[in-house]
């Protein structure tokens, strides 16, 4: 098991099914206790900045948040946390703000594994995030972290072409694969038909490749930042 005390720190309500929904809805099944936790709302990047506050602006915020609380319940998790900084915006918040919300939340729920964004990423978001996190899991702060793992994000990851996200660990999701499928299919707004990545046939294909990688039918990859064995 990765860990039994699982902190996923996302950008966005979408950004945990596409990075690690079928490991969680796997872990969670085991009897880990995983927490989510959203550091931006995840809509209004499609909003001018004119537009953020009007009422259409926070309906689709809403709406967002009622749809990650759907894929939560279908992967078997408890409701998710949300922070509600601006989409694709994180880099008009001081990265110590962004940083102190992680170190909260670690606080608070006492984690053993961290699960994150790669910074190899086209979504400065993502990227910010990734920061965020090992600002607030660094060695030698008062945290319970063992593990910091990062994982790529469909439509996102892949996208970056200079460069590569390269995992080390790969999770066997042969058994829940159709729950991270039909988790994703509750963000209605964020799902198009195939070739697009987050279509249901697109979520399938990428898990048979990394789990070809790995030799099993179906797999989410991770790269390990950092890990303390004792």
């Amino acid at each position: 098991m990765i860990g039994s005390k699982v902190l996923v720190v996302a950008a966005h309500p979408d950004d945990e099914v596409l990075g690690c929904g079928g490991t969680i809805a796997k872990y969670k099944a085991q009897g880990a206790d995983v927490r989510i936790v959203f550091l931006g709302e995840g809509s209004t990047a499609r909003f001018a900045q004119s537009e953020i506050g009007s009422d259409k602006a926070c309906a689709a915020i809403a709406h967002r948040a009622h749809c990650a609380k759907v894929a939560a319940d279908i992967m078997g998790l408890d409701e998710p946390v949300f922070h509600g900084f601006p989409c694709c915006r994180f880099d008009t918040v001081p990265l110590i703000e962004v940083g102190k919300i992680v170190e909260e939340e670690i606080a608070m729920f006492g984690p053993d594994t961290i699960l994150t964004h790669t910074d190899v990423d086209t979504n400065i978001d993502h990227r910010i995030t990734f920061q965020a996190c090992l600002q607030a899991t660094r060695p030698g702060a008062n945290n319970t972290i063992a593990n910091v793992l990062s994982f790529e994000v469909q439509s996102s990851t892949e996208w970056r072409f200079v460069d590569q996200f390269k995992p080390n660990l790969f999770v066997d999701i042969s058994d829940t694969v159709q729950q991270k499928v039909d988790a994703m299919a509750a963000y209605d707004t964020e799902v198009k038909p195939y070739p697009f990545p987050r279509s249901a046939d697109g979520i399938k294909a990428f898990a048979m490749v990394r789990g070809m990688q790995a030799g099993v039918a179906h797999a989410e990859a991770f790269q390990i930042i950092r890990s303390i064995v004792k």
